[in-house]
């Protein structure tokens, strides 16, 4: 359900700016994609887990967030992102 650390590098590798980024819009949209994928699969097996619906529709909005952001700042890394991702909009 948690993201791990190597997982994490791997994602900052891919979808960073340059060298010392770790925190632009893309980043953090790869993170929370990373995340929503996992809590997606546990809560297909428990499907009582409210606690973790709640989660999972927080980081879904939190990407959408991020998402119009980058929409509005440059549309083209937005598709981009969009593309690498697999997120359909």
């Amino acid at each position: 359900m948690t993201i791990t650390k190597t997982r994490k590098q791997e994602l900052i590798g891919q979808f960073r700016r340059n060298d010392n980024d770790t925190g632009s819009a893309e980043v953090q949209i790869a993170i929370l994609t990373s995340r929503i994928n996992s809590l997606t699969e546990h809560l297909q097996s428990h499907r009582k887990d409210f606690a973790g619906r709640r989660g999972l529709l927080m980081l879904v909005s939190r990407r959408r967030r991020l998402l119009d952001y980058l929409k509005g700042v440059d549309p083209k890394r937005y598709l981009d992102v969009i593309g690498r991702l697999d997120i359909r909009k």
